[in-house]
């Protein structure tokens, strides 16, 4: 649509040009229960009122500049009381606003907006359990302007008041606290000036529940926050809000502790959301979630984790993000690198989750790695030229490296100087919007030292460094020299200075392979000699970046390269343990270790695994070795080797523990012969049982995916499994179930049900995508790789950006796994220059990604 991608230039215009005073904002959302079935019209999408008043400023006179609007219809737009002819303004995303005079003026905008089937804008969801409606509002980047008239870009702050008229027997949330409730029309107070994407509204038969959190600071004043948490009322019965309540204020006492800057945007609620497209987001006032964090079934604590890591991550934003905001999208950093490393920092200083920092090292971080190596790999602080480019940056990068490089600038300053460094911030630019600079100078301030340099390394360039030590010993068996090598890419030859912590490792008499010596060292250019460690007696293992100070990957000498393939399980240390695991992947990942060796190791070792966060993550790697870095004619030779291995330690595994419950996933997923479909039958039907699994709702769906898939169970079994849970969990995983069945006929069909049709919902569409790519069905899908470079700029043309990332990504032919694929996108991506930039971004590193997987297979093929 012509205007709906905003760039970097005419946003920086619109700023020069404009200031804004204030938003009120009046929607009328009961028609959202209306319709045939409660469900969309016959034509047409079903629509809400929005009328919208805006208040602002023009610094120059006889400029023109636009407010933004994506809705299928006006029904009126007034500029300083003069009516408007929408049909001559408003061109589907744009409302022209031509020749302003310098001063002040009033935009009063009356428009029927769609609600959204795709996670963006104002999402409608009718629960299939009970055919209640719930609503609730998702933007960033820039989707407010599909539920009401604005300036979309997020240096053009302003205050908002909200009016919402829906069911009566509803209850509607915003920012701002609820200041009345009558006759279906609530109001709320005017909030704190913020930007467009984090205004919310959330409303619906929401189960709501409230708590309280009190402060009192050194000057005797007292800081009262109301809390609150609401799920629909289908998932009440599961929902531990006291848990939930617990992080929240664990979190809020951290932050008051270290930031020195009162939570600023009064009440606290968060919203747990159906057929949510992210994690969360930091509305202020209004933190919504997906609905996945409440549990229907029994969870590993590396679930419970998670979500505490995402309540505080939200929870950094009210200062990071919302507070101050960074101008443009070139500097989201400045939010979400913050946000997911103050979520660690919280989580492992202010919770029961000490060891956060472990599954940072090996989850977090693997994800960062993974986007520093593609070929849209980027700077900390990116290039972003529009919206489209905006939408793709929040990747691994972004988040994951950017923690990572802020864990790196707390050991290079010190804690105390970074935090100084935030309360300076936040005091200084309260309510505004900064770049990069503005953060530095608070930095060099409160360090004494000059950012420049490690800015421009750190935050500047891309890529990532490989670490490896390079040790001489004398005739005694001690340590002459240590030294530690820098390597980067061709591509990225930049080389950094890294505060890294070398350590030394041994086994004992006990035979636990432990730390002996230890040296921090500043690290930088070629080479860097560790002058503290000679003289150290000759280890087992030398680990390079043990605590996992910076960002690099880690790679062994020959001789701990072999200590790892005989004693990786001895070492006790659970965070070297997990950074020699994240290296031995990242070993496979670039060909550097044949995937079977990678299997064979977590065969012999993850048993040993006493993280549960760790071993989840093994059981995910090893997965992605066997299907995409394994030599094709080693798959089936490997696959049997992992069910049984799996299966055998699901039966060694305490009886009710967590650890049982992980092996049981992770058999099911591997699960491949007769006889495991055999014993996954007979626990579905109680025929089989394995002493203290319970296997719950949840389970049963997971134990029934691999049957489906193989054709050991049909759609009958599908269908009556959803009779047994008829609830939106219930039918996504029916959807996905019926698109894994191995036939031509239910693939053709889910092909149409995603890229011809635009009849799913968001989280429909990823049910199908799910099932429709099976690892056991590469022939069955074989055809389909020329049908997606046919249809993907269409999709990515007619569909929202949400969906059209989940038909690229999702429906990619990366099962296809040969020459010819890899040929056949070089051919798509030569003959389309010109198609849009994210598109092919997408396809780039989908192209990369394969392209990796070939070279692992061939390693692996020589083994």
């Amino acid at each position: 649509m012509p205007g709906e991608n905003l760039t970097r230039d005419e946003a920086r215009e619109r700023a020069e040009l404009l200031t804004v005073d204030g938003y009120d904002v009046e929607l009328d959302v009961r028609s959202a229960t209306g319709g045939p079935g409660r469900d969309e019209p016959a034509e047409g999408p079903l629509t809400f009122r929005s009328v919208t008043t805006i208040r602002f400023r023009a610094a120059r006179g006889g400029a023109s500049t636009f407010a933004d609007l994506i809705a299928p219809s006006v029904n009126a737009v007034t500029l300083d009381g003069t009516e408007l002819d929408p049909a001559a303004v408003f061109d589907g995303a744009r409302i022209a606003l031509a020749d302003l005079a310098e001063g002040e003026h009033v935009l009063v905008v009356d428009a029927q907006c769609a609600y959204s089937r795709t996670g963006e804008g104002m999402h409608r969801f009718v629960d299939p359990e009970d055919g209640e409606v719930y609503l609730y509002t998702q933007y960033e980047p820039a989707d407010a302007r599909r539920v009401f008239a604005n300036f979309e870009q997020p240096d053009l702050k302003a205050p908002y008041r909200f009016r919402v008229t829906a069911p009566a027997e509803w209850t509607v949330w915003s920012n701002g606290a609820e200041e009345s409730r009558e006759g279906g029309v609530w109001r709320f107070a005017e909030t704190e000036p913020i930007s467009t994407y984090i205004t919310a509204v959330v409303a619906g038969p929401y189960h709501y529940v409230t708590d309280s959190y009190s402060r009192t600071f050194e000057d005797g004043t007292t800081l009262e926050i109301p809390l609150g948490a609401m799920c629909r009322k289908g998932l009440a019965k599961h929902f531990d809000a006291d848990d939930v309540f617990l992080i929240t204020k664990q979190g809020l006492d951290f932050f008051h502790e270290n930031f020195d800057y009162p939570y600023p945007f009064g009440k606290y609620d968060q919203a747990f959301v159906p057929e949510y497209n992210l994690g969360a987001m930091e509305n202020p006032g209004c933190v919504t979630f997906r609905e996945e964090y409440i549990f229907r079934g029994r969870v590993t604590q590396a679930a419970y984790e998670g979500r505490a890591n995402v309540i505080l991550h939200e929870m950094a934003h009210m200062w990071f993000g919302d507070l101050v905001t960074m101008r443009w999208w070139d500097d989201l950093w400045l939010k979400e690198s913050f946000a997911d490393f103050m979520g660690v920092f919280a989580m492992t200083g202010a919770t029961r989750f000490e060891d956060g920092w472990i599954t940072f090292a090996n989850n977090r971080k693997s994800w960062a790695y993974r986007a520093d190596q593609l070929p849209s790999t980027h700077p900390i602080t990116a290039d972003i030229r529009d919206l489209e480019d905006a939408k793709l940056n929040f990747d691994g990068i972004t988040y994951a490296k950017g923690a990572s490089v802020l864990k790196q600038l707390v050991a290079y300053v010190g804690r105390d100087a970074f935090l100084e460094g935030a309360r300076r911030y936040f005091k200084k630019h309260a309510y505004g919007n900064t770049r990069l600079g503005d953060l530095l100078s608070v930095l060099s301030e409160t360090s004494g030292r000059d950012m420049t340099a490690w800015s421009r390394s750190w935050l500047q360039t891309a890529g990532v460094n490989s670490l490896t030590p390079v040790a001489t010993y004398d005739a005694a068996g001690r340590i002459t020299e240590l030294a530690v090598l820098q390597e980067a890419a061709e591509s990225h030859p930049e080389l950094r200075p890294h505060r890294v912590a070398v350590g030394l490792y041994s086994r004992n008499t006990e035979g636990e392979l432990v730390r002996y010596a230890r040296a921090e060292a500043d690290v930088s250019g070629p080479r860097t000699v560790i002058g503290e460690l000679a003289g150290a007696e000759r280890p087992e293992l030398i680990l390079v970046n043990d605590d996992d100070l910076t960002y690099c990957k880690v790679r062994f000498d020959e001789v701990s390269l072999a200590t790892l393939r005989t004693h990786l399980g001895d070492i006790t240390d659970p965070l070297a343990r997990a950074l020699c695991w994240s290296a031995l992947w990242n070993l496979t990942r670039d060909g550097l270790m044949p995937a079977r060796d990678f299997v064979s190791l977590v065969l012999a070792f993850a048993g040993r695994e006493t993280d549960i966060g760790v071993l989840q993550m093994l059981h995910a790697w090893t997965r992605t070795a066997l299907v995409h870095y394994a030599a094709p004619a080693w798959r089936e030779e490997g696959g049997r080797a992992l069910a049984e291995g799996a299966l055998g330690e699901l039966r060694l595994a305490e009886p009710g523990s967590e650890h049982q419950l992980a092996w049981a996933r992770f058999f099911a997923s591997v699960a491949a012969s007769d006889t495991d479909f055999q014993l996954l039958s007979g626990l579905l039907d109680s025929t089989a049982r394995i002493d203290g699994l319970d296997v719950d709702q949840e389970l049963r769906w997971t134990f029934l995916s691999p049957l489906v898939a193989h054709g050991a169970a049909d759609e009958a079994a599908v269908d009556a499994e959803l009779a047994r849970d008829d609830t939106a969990s219930g039918k996504r995983h029916h959807v996905r179930g019926l698109a894994s069945r191995p036939s031509a006929e239910v693939k053709a069909r889910a092909w149409a049900d995603v890229v011809e049709s635009d009849a799913l919902s968001n989280a429909l569409v990823e049910a199908t995508i799910a099932g429709f790519a099976q690892s056991s069905q590469r022939e069955l899908l074989a055809p389909y790789t020329q049908r997606y470079f046919e249809a993907i700029e269409r999709v990515w043309a007619e569909r929202s950006i949400q969906i059209g990332m989940a038909v690229v990504k999702g429906l990619f032919p990366s099962l296809q796994d040969d020459p010819a694929t890899l040929e056949a996108t070089d051919a798509w991506l030569e003959s389309r220059p010109d198609a849009a930039p994210a598109l092919r971004r997408l396809v780039l590193e989908a192209r990369d990604d394969l392209a990796r997987g070939l070279r692992a297979q061939a390693a692996d093929s020589v083994a």
